[in-house]
């Protein structure tokens, strides 16, 4: 099976293109998913001037930009087409309302950008997560029910283990909405406060990216796999932890044995 790998820039938001494409490949991915947000490079304001040389910089690097963490408003839809940037991934956020109402509001402003999608030829993404947005891929589909098929979902390894889901019925549910598939993990901790969700290593959460890999060779799919590089502990830098991580994901999806003493 062959995979774009990629990674979610946050941790270097406030990059340029041209040293993030060399600090991404230097990590051994060949793709990237770019924040456009107030709070990076890229802001909304400025995507239609920035986005297009700013992937043009990642892909002098190597780094093929899969997807932007963006809004659904027509410029960041007009800057990806130009940046021939295919996705704009978004979550699915629950108000005070509560969640049928988040649900039936978010539809609405789904099925508005559908316009969008069709003049711009650029998808739309939901991610499942964790908290106040719709929590479980099961969710997520139920809102796309219906929508055409620029809609994708963005199945997420730590969220789906979360919602106590299994990546063997969730994969296969999805598949034929299956646009990004999001590698990471995570485990619920005890403290003071209560019950908190913790960020971790491959090998440390409650998914089984081995479970998550053989469903992917069952049901044949060969997108894009983003590692999102969110970990909750700031011992370890981003980018060592990243490179483990990439490393085992590598090593699991060719089923062989990791080497070493």
């Amino acid at each position: 099976m062959t995979h774009t790998w990629s990674v979610f820039t946050k941790p270097w938001s406030e990059l340029p293109g041209d040293e993030l494409g060399r600090l991404v490949a230097g990590l051994g991915f060949t793709g990237a998913e770019i924040p456009v947000r107030d709070t990076a490079y890229v802001t909304p304001a400025t995507a239609e001037a920035e986005l297009p040389k700013f992937s043009e910089q990642l892909r002098a690097e190597g780094i093929e930009p899969i997807s932007v963490a963006s809004e659904l408003t027509e410029r960041v839809f007009a800057a990806c087409a130009q940046a021939g940037v295919p996705m704009i991934r978004i979550m699915a956020e629950l108000g005070p309302d509560g969640y049928a109402a988040s649900v039936r509001r978010t539809r609405g402003l789904l099925e508005e950008a559908a316009v969008l999608t069709a003049q711009y030829d650029v998808q739309v993404g939901i991610q499942p997560h964790h908290g106040r947005f719709v929590p479980s891929t099961l969710g997520v589909l139920q809102l796309l029910d219906g929508l055409p098929e620029q809609f994708k979902l963005v199945w997420d390894a730590a969220h789906d283990a979360l919602a106590g889901d299994d990546p063997a019925v969730t994969l296969e549910l999805g598949v034929d909405r299956l646009g990004i598939v999001n590698l990471k993990n995570a485990k619920y901790i005890r403290t003071d406060a209560g019950w908190k969700t913790y960020f971790v290593q491959a090998d440390e959460g409650m998914s089984d990216w081995s479970v998550v890999f053989a469903t992917l060779r069952r049901l044949g799919w060969t997108g894009p796999i983003c590692l999102t590089g969110q970990y909750s502990d700031p011992a370890v830098p981003v980018a060592e932890r990243l490179e483990q991580d990439l490393l085992a994901a590598r090593v699991t999806l060719s089923g062989q044995a990791p080497s070493g003493g």
